[in-house]
């Protein structure tokens, strides 16, 4: 299924600036596949060496955060949008 990955400015070295990204993908998990065959590095930004989502990474497909669905393993329906959104401090 064709989906919408909007990458964050922090990433956008890794897909050549590009703000969006299309692929082809069923779940969280294997847009995050696709997205590191296509742009190297972007997995290791994104999981941990134990393949588990960063603490400072927020995926969110349409306006829900993954980590309240079902995580990694959540789909994808055609013509979503996978947010990736970096976790911010503040005060």
């Amino acid at each position: 299924m064709s989906v919408t990955v909007r990458i964050p400015t922090q990433l956008r070295p890794l897909t050549a600036g590009a703000g969006e990204v299309e692929i082809e993908a069923l779940t969280v998990r294997e847009a995050i596949d696709v997205l590191d065959r296509d742009h190297p590095g972007m997995r290791a930004r994104l999981l941990d060496e134990q393949g588990t989502l960063r603490r400072f990474v927020n995926l969110f497909v349409a306006d829900e955060d993954v980590r309240f669905l079902q995580g990694l393993d959540t789909g994808l329906p055609a013509g979503t949008t996978l947010s990736i959104i970096p976790a911010v401090a503040g005060g």
